[in-house]
């Protein structure tokens, strides 16, 4: 039986505090569901936190990394799939995912999203800002949630 796959997408260096602890906390709940955490896999920000927080609850975490080596991987990343692609692995992250959620918001993020929504995955932005709302409502059917156990909840009735 092929697992569930939860892809969190968010920003790296540029990550903030919230969205870093955000992260955290949603992957410490997918994992609680024995649902895979899938990343860009860096060891920074969005990605690092919310593997770590899957590791540190028992989840298994893949990490679809940029680069051509897992050197920037993050230690919480179990299974480090290296690309070479730089940012085009983000149509892979997007596409090996049952279910995105994004967590804060940065150019990468945002082109993850569009993809999401372009190939009709189901999208739900975490936190987000009125204005990232009302753009990404303008490209197609994205939910919002501010709250973990709401993105959870929404997750459970994507994924079943």
């Amino acid at each position: 039986m092929r697992k569930i796959i939860v892809g969190v997408m968010g920003a790296g260096e540029s990550a903030s505090a919230i969205d870093r602890q955000l992260a955290f906390e949603l992957g410490r709940a997918i994992a609680a569901q024995g649902w895979v955490l899938l990343t860009g896999g860096r060891n920074v920000g969005v990605m690092d936190a919310a593997c770590r927080g899957a590791q540190q609850a028992g989840g298994l975490t893949i990490g679809i990394l940029p680069d051509r080596t897992a050197a920037n991987a993050s230690a919480a990343v179990a299974i480090a799939i290296c690309t070479g692609m730089g940012n085009a692995r983000n149509a892979i992250n997007v596409l090996s995912s049952d279910a995105v959620i994004a967590c804060g918001m940065g150019a990468g993020t945002a082109s993850e999203v569009a993809i999401a929504l372009k190939e009709k995955k189901p999208v739900l932005l975490l936190g987000a800002t009125d204005r990232s709302i009302e753009f990404f409502q303008q490209l197609g059917a994205v939910e919002t949630a501010d709250s973990i156990e709401q993105a959870i909840d929404w997750a459970k009735i994507i994924c079943g």
